[in-house]
């Protein structure tokens, strides 16, 4: 059975298992965890990260989407999901598109010896499929509409709403209220669907890149009086394992280089321009939870509050505590 050393001996494992994660996230090409403060070691002391590990990624993978299918939702929004391959890892990554504007290049691409039923059947169509339909290029009411469309957006400048979303099985299917992910979901999906046209790129990175197996063992280690962060580093982990250069690729197949960013997270503003500025952040938007805005449909918990308070002055997540935390 594993135990964990004795308190005088804790620092030394810390040191130890940043160590052994960084070298596991280099070798699976994850992002380095920044350096976090920890009261775990004495006042003032930091956990040191091996300096020659950078959180960007030195060149974007090749992503392509694969299949695209039209989702009609419980809200009344039409949506159109983006299955995503790519050479980076071997997991099914999406981009959730709203508005039939924005459209994946690679998707769009013929495929050698390809007859027009295959292109209807992995999405690569225009406009809307319906019975009886022979062709995935001719549909004049679509090519009209989607003209005039064209027309209304360049005429607003028009710069889409984006968020980067990373899985989260607990927060969005198990109810849980550790954390405000499923909320974030939600809100995102809300805030681009009253603009009509906007991406959400969800990435398969449950528990910031560890996993759910190991996500599970981090919240039995936070019930034991650690945080968020100290379990991640107890389990050696990262603090924060995740890449956003799939997401980056994603959003240039996709079309789009200069982005509305929803997020808290400054990290993933710098990290989602990818190496040589392929994509611009040009404003990032707070996601702040509704409860601290006091907006119906919001909840609040002990366990959420602390977890926000981490992500605050931990990984310097840009939100103003409120005075009851």
């Amino acid at each position: 059975m594993k135990s964990f050393p004795k308190q005088n001996t804790i620092k030394a494992m810390l040191r130890e298992s940043i160590k052994k994660a960084n070298e596991k996230s280099k070798n699976e090409r994850f992002i380095d965890a920044p350096c976090v403060n920890s009261p775990i070691l004495s006042p003032g002391k930091e956990l040191e990260t091996k300096g020659e590990i950078t959180s960007k990624a030195e060149k974007l993978p090749n992503v392509r989407c694969i299949v695209r299918a039209r989702i009609p939702t419980t809200t009344g929004t039409e949506i159109f999901l983006n299955l995503y391959k790519n050479d980076q890892d071997n997991k099914e990554h999406l981009a959730i598109v709203f508005g039939k504007q924005i459209r994946s290049e690679s998707l769009d691409r013929v495929q050698e010896g390809e007859t027009e039923m295959e292109r209807m059947i992995r999405g690569a169509y225009v406009g809307t499929l319906y019975p009886g339909r022979k062709s995935s290029y001719v549909d004049a009411n679509a090519l009209v509409a989607s003209e005039e469309k064209k027309e209304e957006v360049r005429k607003k400048n028009f710069t889409p709403l984006v968020r980067i979303h990373s899985e989260c099985y607990t927060g969005e299917t198990a109810w849980s209220a550790r954390c405000d992910c499923g909320e974030q979901l939600d809100e995102a999906a809300r805030l681009i669907s009253e603009e009509g046209d906007g991406i959400i790129i969800y990435l398969r990175q449950e528990g910031r890149g560890i996993g759910l197996s190991e996500k599970l063992k981090a919240y039995n280690l936070q019930d034991l009086g650690n945080d968020t962060v100290q379990a991640n580093l107890l389990l050696q982990h990262p603090a924060d394992g995740r890449s956003y250069a799939i997401a980056t690729a994603m959003l240039l197949d996709l079309g789009q280089r200069n982005i509305r960013l929803l997020t808290n997270n400054p990290e993933k503003v710098s990290n989602i321009e990818g190496p040589n500025k392929e994509v611009q952040v040009v404003e990032r938007l707070s996601m702040i939870p509704k409860s601290w805005r006091g907006d119906e449909g919001g909840f609040d918990s002990p366990e959420v509050g602390a977890y926000l308070r981490t992500k605050i002055e931990k990984m310097g997540h840009l939100l103003d505590i409120p005075d009851r935390y």
